[in-house]
């Protein structure tokens, strides 16, 4: 947030950025079907794992016909297209790992996933915003939102672990809603100089914080870590610093030279990077740098969130110029539940990606004997993600540079 001063601008609202009061940055009611023009896409999206398994998903796209996006009339339908596209994309690509990827997307595909993009303001990739906002329905629309209510639109290889990932991450994002909606509240009190509304506000952003960090504890539950690391995972990943495609991708039909995109990550999720614009967490050159290229692959509306908040006045400087002990805890507690929230982060990635990583290594040296099947499944990840995150980042390095940097946000009287 920028130097704190009186200004007399309309109050800070979230309505104008396509944030739910209910829902956040979830996409409400996610469409199921598209028009019946373009039901040759969704009859090969909704069978990506089963084609992938069979080896047939480039077999079916190549001979698909090739549809025009300008029947695509609603946000809705274009989302749920986007969604379909890059689902087939992402399993176009690594239908047979990470040694036999394409150096070509056919125009079939390319053209109108570069068209519905364009509409979107989104990359031509699978993006957080596709897999995870705008990819859920409710078994029962009476029920409620868990577990076991909630299931995938479209899905990837690895079956009910990758239904849990996304699904898990969909809480999350949920859990998140109250500390959204307390942002205005928190910028607008701060311009009006109330510290009182300031603290309420953020003892309730503290609450939604930990709350994320609850739901995120089910990935133990819904996830087995040797299907994410060696079945899940590359799928997610992207054509950018990837040593699997070091030339990109050509999209057919959309230009000649190759493009590079990230593959999709948690760094895509507008959440933290508002949280982080709001108490002031500043990152290095690096991460920095990172975070704001992950923002190209969020929906606009979000990202102009995350810039605007940016703009208003400094929430750290007013906690400090107040003689409000209340409004000083409640800043501080609410850094230290981002940082136990960054925290755990770290200690699922290592569960998930560093251990599993270890474990492939060693199975790599031992390929003569007898593995077990999560053996072979693991030592069959690909190689080049082994201390990669999805999005590109050398993923532990990167966690811990942000946990870090968030660290440094504390008041200087209580800063460890």
């Amino acid at each position: 947030m920028a130097s704190a001063e009186p200004d007399s601008k309309p109050p800070f609202s979230l309505e104008t950025y396509h944030v739910s009061e209910e829902f956040g940055f979830v996409l409400q009611d996610p469409l199921e079907e598209l028009p019946p023009y373009y039901q040759p896409w969704m009859d090969i999206a909704l069978r990506v794992p089963e084609l992938v398994h069979s080896h047939e998903l480039r077999f079916h796209i190549n001979k698909m016909p090739r549809l025009s996006s300008q029947f695509l009339q609603t946000h809705r339908e274009l989302r749920l297209a986007h969604l379909a596209l890059s689902m087939m994309t992402m399993g176009y690509n690594w239908q047979e790992g990470e040694n036999n990827t394409v150096e070509i997307l056919p125009r079939n595909l390319a053209v109108p996933y570069w068209e519905v993009s364009q509409r979107l303001g989104l990359p031509p990739i699978l993006t957080h915003a596709d897999v995870v906002l705008a990819n859920w329905r409710k078994k029962d629309p009476e029920g409620p939102f868990d577990m076991e209510n909630l299931e995938l639109l479209c899905s990837l290889p690895g079956g009910d672990s990758t239904q849990g990932f996304f699904l898990v991450t969909l809480l999350v994002e949920l859990a998140a809603v109250p500390a959204l909606k307390n942002i205005p509240t928190v910028i607008n009190g701060v311009r009006c100089g109330d510290s009182e509304t300031v603290a309420r506000a953020l003892e309730d952003i503290s609450q939604s914080i930990q709350d994320m960090t609850e739901k995120f504890k089910l990935i133990h539950v819904y996830v087995e870590p040797s299907v994410f690391y060696g079945v899940m995972r590359i799928y997610l990943s992207g054509w950018k610093d990837n040593p699997c495609m070091p030339k990109g991708l050509v999209y057919e039909g959309v230009q000649a030279e190759p493009m590079e995109y990230s593959g999709g990550s948690a760094a895509q999720s507008s959440l933290l990077q508002c949280f982080d614009e709001l108490l002031g967490v500043q990152h290095e050159a690096t991460s920095g740098a990172f975070l704001s290229r992950m923002r190209d692959y969020m929906p606009p509306a979000h990202k102009l969130l995350i810039q605007d908040i940016s703009l208003q006045p400094s929430l750290k400087s007013f906690v400090q110029q107040q003689a409000s002990e209340k409004l000083n805890q409640a800043f501080q507690h609410c850094v230290a539940k981002l940082l136990a929230l960054r925290s755990y982060h770290i200690n699922v990635v290592s569960r998930f990606i560093t251990v599993p990583a270890a474990h492939a290594r060693k199975l790599r040296t031992l390929r003569n004997q007898r593995q077990e099947l999560e053996g072979e499944m693991i030592s069959r990840a690909p190689i080049a993600l082994e201390e990669r995150g999805t999005g590109g980042s050398s993923i532990m390095c990167f966690l811990k540079t942000v946990r870090d940097q968030t660290k440094d946000t504390f008041l200087p009287e209580t800063r460890k």
